[in-house]
């Protein structure tokens, strides 16, 4: 169901700004640093199921990372070898009217399974604040990426470590309403 159709607060070519945070919380910084190691990129995944319970439970509006600020997201992609949906919470950038996701895996040597889920079918669905947005995805390249990319570690140090454990491209993709 479309939350967005009928609802003049959030027209279906826009995206809801919700967070339960401010912009620049004090635990941010020692956070990220902890998220940069490989003992916090561990807790991280192995949190993520309950992050996405809580997400799902609370419409996409309450979340572990709640108090450090960071822009969090449920991405809906088909799976690709099921045919089912699979959804995933995400730190996002926003950018005029749009937002973008990157792949990091925490610096796995493999991609995440919602990228490659993208890559395949581009049709997804992204959860913020209870409001559902279907989205179309395109992967991002050359200097386009490199400069979104830097706009992921402004507001996350972690993901130039990411990028650094790997030798894999981390994908980011752009989605837009559709």
């Amino acid at each position: 169901m479309d939350k967005n159709r009928g609802n003049p607060s959030h027209p279906a070519d826009s995206f809801p700004d919700v967070r339960w945070s401010h912009d620049r919380p004090i635990l941010r910084k020692p956070v990220t640093v902890f998220a940069s190691s490989k003992v916090g990129s561990w807790l991280i995944r192995t949190a993520t199921p309950l992050d996405r319970w809580i997400l799902q439970r609370s419409n996409s509006r309450y979340t572990i990372l709640g108090p450090l600020g960071l822009p969090l997201l449920l991405l809906t992609t088909v799976g690709r070898k099921t045919g089912q949906p699979h959804t995933t919470p995400l730190t996002y950038v926003r950018e005029n009217g749009q937002l973008f996701v990157v792949g990091s895996n925490c610096g796995q040597d493999h991609h995440p399974a919602w990228s490659n889920n993208l890559l395949v079918n581009n049709q997804a669905t992204v959860t913020i604040g209870g409001v559902d947005v279907p989205v179309e995805a395109t992967p991002l390249l050359g200097a386009e990426k490199e400069r979104t990319f830097e706009r992921f570690v402004a507001i996350g140090e972690a993901y130039a470590r990411y990028r650094d454990r790997t030798d894999r491209d981390l994908p980011i993709f752009c989605l837009v309403p559709r």
